[in-house]
C-alpha cells in the first residue's frame, strides 16, 4: 500500500460497524466527523457539528436519507445541506445552513475519508478481509510512521490499518488473509489483544525512559 495513498485516505471504520441508517462518530487525526449511511446504503460523512448550535450530529439519528440532529431536529441531506427544521416546517431552509461534507469512499469492507479532494481512489486491499477495529492506548508513531503495517499472527498474515487520533491514543483496523477461516479469524483477534498489551507496554517503557 502505497504511502501516499495513506496520505490522501484516512481508514476511520469498517463497514459491518455502519449498517444502513446509522451514525457514528469517526475519528481521525484531525479530529471527530459524523459517519453516517442512509436507509438505502448511501455513505456520508459530515463535520460533527450542527451549524445551529454546535451538537455533534454524531449523536443523531438517521432516517431515510436525512441526518436529524439530537438536538433541536434540524435535518441534512446527503451533501450537508440542511433539509428541514422542524419548528418551521414549512420553510425551506437557506443554502447557507449546511454541514461541511468531506470525500467517503467504501472498499473491501473498508471506509475512508478524505480531508482534501483525493486524486486517487483508497487502496482496495487486495487479498484481505476486515475482521475488527481495536484502540490503543499509545501514540501511532510508537507503532510504525506509514501508517500501516503487516504481521504474523497466530500464523495468519494480518494487515493493520494505523490512525492517530489524539494525544497517546491510536486506532488500529485490522484486515486478516482472505483465506483465513472462521477459526482463524477467532485466533487473530485474540492475539490481537496480546499485540496491543505489547504496544502499550512498550510506551510505557518509553516515556519511563
Amino acid at each position: 500500500m502505497p504511502v501516499e495513498t495513506l496520505r490522501d485516505w484516512i481508514p476511520v471504520a469498517l463497514s459491518a460497524d455502519l449498517p444502513p441508517a446509522t451514525v457514528i462518530p469517526a475519528h481521525t487525526p484531525s479530529g471527530i466527523l459524523a459517519l453516517w449511511r442512509s436507509a438505502s446504503g448511501k455513505l456520508t460523512a459530515l463535520a460533527d457539528r450542527c451549524p445551529h448550535r454546535g451538537m455533534r450530529l454524531s449523536y443523531g439519528f438517521v432516517r431515510g436519507e436525512a441526518l436529524s440532529c439530537i438536538y433541536h431536529g434540524w435535518s441534512y441531506g446527503l451533501t450537508g445541506q440542511c433539509q428541514r427544521i422542524p419548528v418551521h416546517p414549512e420553510l425551506i431552509p437557506p443554502a447557507a445552513i449546511k454541514a461541511a461534507s468531506y470525500a467517503v469512499e467504501e472498499r473491501n469492507g473498508v471506509i475512508w475519508i478524505a480531508f482534501e479532494q483525493p486524486e486517487t481512489p483508497p487502496p482496495a486491499l487486495e487479498g484481505f478481509k476486515p475482521l475488527r477495529s481495536i484502540t490503543l492506548n499509545t501514540d501511532a508513531e510508537r507503532i510504525t510512521a506509514t501508517g500501516e503495517m503487516r504481521v504474523l499472527l497466530a500464523g495468519i498474515d494480518v494487515l493493520l490499518l494505523i490512525v492517530g487520533i489524539g494525544v497517546g491514543e491510536t486506532l488500529a483496523h485490522v484486515m486478516v488473509d482472505a483465506a483465513a477461516s472462521d477459526v482463524d479469524c477467532i485466533a487473530v483477534s485474540r492475539a490481537v489483544e496480546g499485540w496491543r498489551r505489547e504496544c502499550e507496554q512498550l510506551g510505557l517503557e518509553e516515556l519511563a525512559s
